[in-house]
């Protein structure tokens, strides 16, 4: 086996040895028949994701496992915060549309984080805007929309940055994230 086809299987080592440790997890076992599943979760996937994944080099792992942590603490308080509004006065919301610039440049680090916003109770990204360079959010609470914005930008932008910021754009240019 060449070196390119050694890399076709074995190209993300960290997603491959991820999938195989969580499917190990989920079955909460060692058995024989899970040990061999979960090496072929761990090459076949990541070999059927190849497409979609970036080929040119290794996302920083420590930033993603930063905003990994942040993200799902954010979803978290975000559950608690939009419970106490909705079973409380409604005259306590105030909803607002945000516009959040971007200073990401890579389609997949701005789809990512339309995603994250989504994601995250209380706030929906609505639309991407790449002539404006913005996405538009709407957050069912929103009593400073300037801290909104920064909030997103440092908490989620920035991270994104540090992981995408040496990677090539994986779409032509002028296509839709």
């Amino acid at each position: 086996m060449n070196n390119t086809e050694k890399s076709r299987w074995f190209g993300h080592p960290w997603l491959s040895l991820l999938l195989a440790v969580s499917w190990l997890l989920l079955q909460h076992t060692l058995a024989p028949f899970h040990l061999i599943s979960a090496v072929l979760i761990g090459l076949v996937v990541p070999r059927l994701l190849h497409g979609f994944l970036p080929v040119s080099g290794p996302m920083r792992m420590l930033p993603a496992v930063r905003l990994l942590g942040v993200v799902l603490w954010d979803i978290v308080a975000s559950n608690i915060t939009v419970a106490r509004l909705v079973l409380g006065p409604m005259s306590k919301m105030q909803p607002a549309w945000v516009t959040v610039p971007l200073a990401l440049n890579h389609p997949t680090a701005i789809s990512l984080l339309a995603s994250i916003i989504t994601t995250t109770p209380g706030t929906v990204s609505c639309t991407i805007d790449e002539q404006g360079h913005h996405i538009l959010v709407h957050a069912l609470n929103c009593t400073d929309p300037a801290q909104m914005v920064a909030d997103i930008q440092a908490r989620y932008e920035r991270p994104l940055q540090a992981i995408f910021e040496s990677l090539p754009p994986t779409m032509p240019k002028g296509e839709s994230p």
